[in-house]
């Protein structure tokens, strides 16, 4: 994987953090996705966050 496309999803309430890519050319605005917390036991949703 190209690090220039690589992007961190944080979750606010736990601090856990996933990866994953973007395609910064065609997706301008932050994203969020429903992602599972492995220490609520639910899926939350994600926000983009800085590396």
């Amino acid at each position: 994987m190209s690090q220039d496309n690589l992007i961190i999803l944080k979750n606010a309430a736990t601090g856990e953090v996933y990866w994953t890519r973007k395609n910064k050319k065609l997706v301008t605005r932050k994203i969020e996705l429903k992602k599972y917390s492995k220490k609520l036991r639910k899926h939350v949703i994600f926000k983009e966050s800085k590396k």
